[in-house]
């Protein structure tokens, strides 16, 4: 029996195939026919993969280092999305936190952009397997640390809704927004965990006139979980009019691209953007006219109700 799990990432799986990080196979490696079962699938990858970049472990621990690769993932996104709710609370920005925090070769700096919240058909359920697991050994208090991960994540998510409602004068009923992105990730059409199907949820249970908009999800898989309360647009641009609002929920290129100068003209006023992935530029839309609220920093309209 064999351990080969895979570290692929959604939107550039051919390409972690190609010219992976590592390559792992577990097996039975004390004993001779085990230690040949791991060479011969070894011998496989070897043909394209540099011999030092393929990892042996024993079946313990091939399983459990790829619960472990996605859980320290999520950890990270949940610890910096922690710290950014300090900074919308105290002024301080989370890109120029992040940049020094990045800096320090024993951090790095992949895995600190902060967000509405982490998604996607892994992190969740490896949590979650890796929690099992724990209180399957009576690891009570581990168990109890890794559950921390998947609350913060659902706590930036209720967060984000929560300051929409609040900076857009206490409610959202009736009020016209374009939600931007229901792809739990830019390049995949993936909405599994999504955290704008959370948003979804928030804004059309304060009675929002919600529009929704993603370049890659079919509108029946939106419209199939929100049957009501939710339109689903073809091409934002087209709906901007008499709108109150914008949430950036998908970092999709394209968003950085439209002509808000124009969009600003036909939204009601004040026009509000809430930047959920931080891919805009803040200050160009400040000076054209757009309250703007992004994750981990203190917007200059920002009030307490």
């Amino acid at each position: 029996m064999l351990s080969n799990p895979e570290f692929l990432a959604e939107g550039t799986a051919v390409l972690n195939l190609e010219k992976p990080d590592r390559v792992l196979v577990g097996g039975e490696i004390k004993t001779e026919s085990g230690l040949n079962a791991v060479r011969s699938v070894c011998w496989m990858y070897e043909h394209w993969v540099p011999k030092e970049r393929v990892l042996t472990s024993n079946i313990w621990s091939s399983e459990l280092s790829k619960l472990a690769a996605n859980a320290f993932l999520s950890q990270r996104i949940s610890s910096v999305n922690s710290l950014s709710a300090i900074c919308e609370a105290t002024g301080a920005d989370i890109e120029e936190v992040t940049k020094v925090i990045g800096t320090d070769a024993r951090v790095g700096n992949k895995f600190l952009k902060t967000s509405v919240g982490w998604g996607g058909s892994c992190f969740k359920k490896d949590l979650l397997g890796l929690i099992y697991l724990c209180e399957t050994c009576h690891l009570i208090d581990v168990a109890n640390y890794w559950k921390q991960v998947i609350s913060m994540n659902e706590y930036q998510k209720e967060r984000f809704g929560r300051r929409i409602v609040t900076q857009m004068y206490g409610t959202v009923n009736r009020k016209k927004i374009l939600l931007l992105g229901y792809a739990f990730k830019k390049d995949t059409g993936d909405t599994r965990e999504s955290a704008a199907i959370d948003l979804c949820k928030f804004l059309t249970e304060e009675r929002a006139n919600l529009h929704v908009y993603d370049p890659k999800v079919p509108a029946s898989e939106i419209m199939e979980t929100f049957p009501k309360g939710v339109t689903v647009i073809d091409d934002p641009l087209k709906y901007v009019d008499g709108a109150h609002a914008l949430v950036i929920a998908t970092e999709w290129d394209e968003f950085k691209a439209y002509d808000y100068e124009a969009i600003f003209k036909k939204m009601v006023k004040p026009a509000f953007i809430f930047d959920g992935r931080n891919i805009l530029d803040h200050e160009k839309l400040e000076s054209i006219g757009f309250n703007v609220y992004a994750v981990g920093k203190r917007s200059k309209h920002e009030s307490s109700f």
